[in-house]
C-alpha cells in the first residue's frame, strides 16, 4: 500500500499562502523583472478570484503596490 503523501496539513491553499508569505519576505532581494511578473500574476489571481466571489476589487492593484512599498523600501525606490 503506497503511503499518500497529501495530509490536511498540506491543502493547496495553505501551501499558496506558505509561498505567498515566502515570496513576501524575500521581495526586496528579487530581481526587478521578477517582481514585475510576481505582481502582474498576483493582481490577475486577485481579480480572478474576486470575479467568482463576485465583488471585484478594482483597487486591488494599488492596494498591492502599497502594501510593497510600505514593506520594501528596495521597491520604493524603483
Amino acid at each position: 500500500m503506497e503511503t499518500d503523501r497529501r495530509s490536511a496539513h498540506a491543502s493547496p491553499d495553505r501551501l499558496e499562502r506558505i509561498l505567498g508569505s515566502a515570496v513576501v519576505a524575500v521581495w526586496g532581494r528579487l530581481p526587478q523583472d521578477v517582481q514585475h511578473d510576481l505582481f502582474e500574476e498576483a493582481v490577475l489571481a486577485g481579480h480572478r478570484s474576486e470575479r467568482r466571489a463576485g465583488e471585484p476589487d478594482e483597487g486591488l492593484r494599488e492596494s498591492l503596490a502599497i502594501f510593497l512599498h510600505d514593506h520594501h523600501f528596495r521597491t520604493a525606490d524603483a
